[in-house]
């Protein structure tokens, strides 16, 4: 593999680190397919053993994404159609406001549909609060198999 695939492969798998903190788009599966890329492109045993371990690690992240926050989105109580209502306020927010709309707009729908479905701000900032933590979670646990792989590929080209 020259330079420039191995300069490429490893933007693919920085553009996936990356994509692990931009809601929308989908982090590991772009690791992944960045490791997939050096991997058969490189043809070694090494390169295949770090795929099958980015691989595996991968797919336990992904098991570990949706288990470890589920306990707390139902710890406070926030329905499933209010994260929904709330990604769609956020999606409108991206085009209101360009880039940090969609956080904004997240969080604002999400707090405003908990007051209205609580009543009373207190419980709907806690709510806010224990749902962001969820989700926080989700995205670390994410962040760090996401570099885990992409530390193993480095690993690997400065080994060969």
């Amino acid at each position: 593999m020259n330079a420039w695939q191995l300069t490429g492969v490893g933007l693919v798998l920085l553009l996936g680190v990356l994509g692990v903190l931009v809601p929308g788009l989908p982090g590991p599966l772009v690791v992944w397919a960045g490791l997939l890329w050096w991997a058969t492109a490189e043809r070694s045993s090494l390169a295949w053993a770090v795929f099958t371990a980015g691989t595996a690690v991968l797919l336990l992240n992904q098991v570990l994404k949706w288990l470890l926050p589920a306990r707390d989105l139902r710890e406070a109580g926030a329905p499933y159609r209010t994260l929904l209502l709330a990604g769609l306020a956020g999606v409108a927010g991206f085009f209101l406001v360009p880039v940090i709309g969609c956080p904004l707009g997240a969080l604002g729908g999400l707090y405003v549909l908990e007051r209205v479905r609580l009543g009373g701000h207190g419980d709907a900032w806690a709510s806010t609060r224990t749902v962001l933590r969820a989700i926080g979670l989700s995205v670390l646990v994410e962040l760090f198999a996401c570099l885990v792989v992409v530390g193993a590929w480095m690993g690997a080209v400065v080994a060969r």
